[in-house]
């Protein structure tokens, strides 16, 4: 009884261990994001829920500050339109 219990308690921390690690928020975005390609920062904070067009500027800074390569940015077309690289 007591090998079942210490077993059964070994398969929960194993499992436990192979679990993903969190997601930040910044990564649900660019899953959405890659989810429905390139697109405006309003066309993707509608996709996230949001109602205001600008709802994830700090969102993109952070993005655009941390990991830079997981983001691209077409500057040269207005409204600016973004892309998930990852």
């Amino acid at each position: 009884m007591v090998f079942e219990k210490l077993k059964s308690s070994i398969e929960a921390i194993i499992s436990v261990s192979e679990e993903k690690p969190p997601r930040t928020f910044e990564q649900m975005c660019l899953d959405k994001l890659k989810e429905i390609g390139i697109s405006t920062a309003a066309e993707w904070s509608t996709a996230m829920g949001y109602m205001h067009r600008s709802s994830l500027a700090k969102v993109i800074r952070r993005i655009l500050a941390k990991t830079p390569e997981k983001l691209k940015v077409y500057y040269n077309r207005k409204p600016r339109q973004y892309e998930a690289l990852y």
